[in-house]
């Protein structure tokens, strides 16, 4: 039996800026569309549902996050300032050849580190979470070597 991940979905008010945020990370938009109606709500289990997405792909083609903005029914909860340590699905980590210079791009969008510095892994990592537009948790390495 062979397994692929498909995707990680990341539920957001404001899709326009998790868009660019992404985009800026290295993303490329693979597609934005609204799905709604009974049969989108059977697989989800929210009834009739109105959903905004974005398809945003990594340039190598293999990973892809699908952003939504719930159009209806409204979002019943908020787990944007979760701590790293929370129960439940927490972070995307992405590896990217320049921490410092990805690190400075991101800033121009808001980006915090959630710590106050990128620490170093053995000789192996430099890595860092980080908190993009909402909230939005990541994670960063740079293989050292």
């Amino acid at each position: 039996m062979t397994v692929k991940m498909d995707n990680v979905g990341i539920v957001v008010e404001d899709l326009t800026a998790a868009i660019e945020f992404f985009r800026e990370l290295g993303l490329e938009l693979e597609g934005q569309t609204i799905v709604e109606g009974e049969w989108a709500g059977r697989v989800t289990g929210l009834g009739n549902q109105r959903v905004e997405i974005a398809m945003m792909r990594t340039p190598d083609g293999h990973s892809r996050i699908e952003l939504s903005r719930f159009i209806e029914p409204s979002v019943v909860a908020d787990h944007r300032n979760a701590p790293v340590n929370a129960l439940g699905y927490l972070r995307v980590m992405f590896a990217v050849d320049d921490l410092d210079e990805t690190l400075s791009r991101l800033r121009e969008h808001g980006t915090e580190l959630v710590s106050t510095e990128v620490v170093r892994y053995e000789d192996a990592y430099r890595l860092c979470y980080v908190r993009g537009p909402e909230g939005i948790l990541i994670g960063l390495a740079q293989e050292l070597g």
